[in-house]
């Protein structure tokens, strides 16, 4: 960690070096800017939102493993301040030869979940624009082995965006914590694991609707609901892409590749037990 955390915040502050400039919002729609790190918008009423995510997770230390999730959300702006967004997640799995991992490949509805995004500060009323995220959801597989599962799990984020050249250049940081219980089928006992992720982005704007940028992550897992017992760390950074298609669909794209991390009681130089070698993100959206 000792190594990690200094080379991360020197990326992390090269990112948002620029957002020491005054910045104002011009109607630029920051919530997709990014790759996994998101703006603070939320949209409003009554304009609607559909919007397709697929991740895909790629690379263990040995064998060949492949996960893709997917969720399909819709959301609905209540206010200009608050956002109710249900959606469903579905997930496909792939492995083959993956020490500590059963042979499988799996494709099923893998649950459900509801988020909610509370905006605290826009970019108009202040220096920057800073949104509360929140999602509970329930699953039915266990998203490390692909074995049927019940579980639940919440999340709790704090999203923030800065125009640092208005219209032209925006930065974004956010800080999420995630916690997890599930129960295997025909396995007694409960699993439970937490995870916390900070992450920053640049995009520019390169054309009409065409954003280009990069975006370092740095993320830790544990054991337990509450930050309890170490497991790993991993430190991802890639390219994001980002283009409006038509006045109301809009497509986004990040590779993110683990460049860092370490695990638990181990003396390797990624960890590609609790993480993966490769995320990555592909979003498709429409307004209505």
């Amino acid at each position: 960690m000792k190594r990690l955390l200094p080379w991360f915040a020197t990326t992390l502050a090269a990112l948002l070096l620029a957002a020491t400039a005054l910045a104002s919002d011009h109607g630029i729609d920051t919530e997709h800017l990014f790759g996994f790190t998101e703006g603070s918008d939320i949209g409003a009423p009554p304009e609607k939102e559909l919007e397709s995510e697929t991740t895909a997770r790629l690379g263990k230390r040995g064998g060949a493993f492949r996960a893709v999730d997917s969720a399909l959300v819709l959301k609905v702006p209540l206010s200009d301040r608050f956002r109710l967004a249900p959606g469903l997640a579905f997930a496909g799995y792939t492995m083959r030869n993956v020490p500590g991992l059963d042979d499988r490949e799996v494709a099923a509805l893998a649950g459900g979940f509801v988020e909610t995004r509370a905006r605290i500060l826009t970019r108009d009323e202040a220096p920057f624009g800073l949104t509360l995220n929140t999602v509970i959801g329930a699953s039915r597989l266990d998203a490390a082995t692909g074995l049927g599962a019940r579980g639940l799990s919440v999340e709790a984020g704090l999203l923030m965006d800065r125009e640092i050249v208005p219209g032209e250049v925006v930065a974004g940081l956010n800080v999420v914590y995630a916690l997890g219980r599930s129960r295997l089928d025909g396995i007694a006992g409960d699993q439970q694991a937490s995870n916390l992720e900070v992450s920053g982005a640049v995009a520019k704007r390169f054309g009409p609707g065409l954003f280009l940028g990069l975006e370092a992550r740095y993320l830790r897992a544990y054991s337990g609901l509450g930050l309890d017992r170490f497991a790993g760390q991993a430190v991802y950074l890639g390219p994001t892409f980002y283009k409006e298609l038509t006045e109301e669909t809009w497509v986004s794209f990040t590779w993110g590749t683990q460049v860092g991390g370490s695990e638990a009681r181990t003396g390797e130089d990624r960890d590609l037990t609790n993480f993966d070698r490769h995320q990555v993100r592909l979003r498709i959206g429409t307004h209505f």
